[in-house]
């Protein structure tokens, strides 16, 4: 099981720092994900991480402003959001791919596992 947390109420420009713990299993073998989902939106991707921490993808707009890794000793996974604009307001998901592996890390459908979720709030 996936928990997402570390969401919040934040101005534009600030930064917020997303947490995905898991319980019962070790994340160390999983590609990792992060989606969003806005208000009357379909889910969107938002990062990736391979299961090794070198490779990362993003979505062109949070190219420069988000950053995702990974901590092998706490079996965490993070996004770290700054300079966060009105747009990105949307609850964000962690999500997990088992082995083997899909090859389209933005596909929501190639993740096996899913957190709840945690409300990210930008407001002007």
């Amino acid at each position: 099981q996936l928990q997402a947390s570390g969401g919040g109420l934040v101005q534009a420009g600030g930064s917020l720092r997303l947490s995905c713990a898991a319980s019962g299993r070790t994340l160390g073998i999983y590609h990792m994900g992060w989606f969003r989902q806005a208000p009357g939106k379909e889910r969107e991707f938002v990062a990736a991480i391979d299961w090794s921490g070198r490779r990362t993808y993003y979505l062109d707009s949070v190219k420069g402003r988000f950053t995702i890794s990974r901590d092998g000793a706490k079996n965490r996974l993070y996004l770290q959001m700054n300079s966060l604009k009105l747009e990105d307001t949307a609850v964000y998901y962690c999500a997990a791919d088992q082995p083997p592996y899909g090859s389209n890390p933005d596909v929501p459908a190639e993740y096996n596992y899913w957190g709840q979720g945690t409300l990210v709030t930008v407001s002007s």
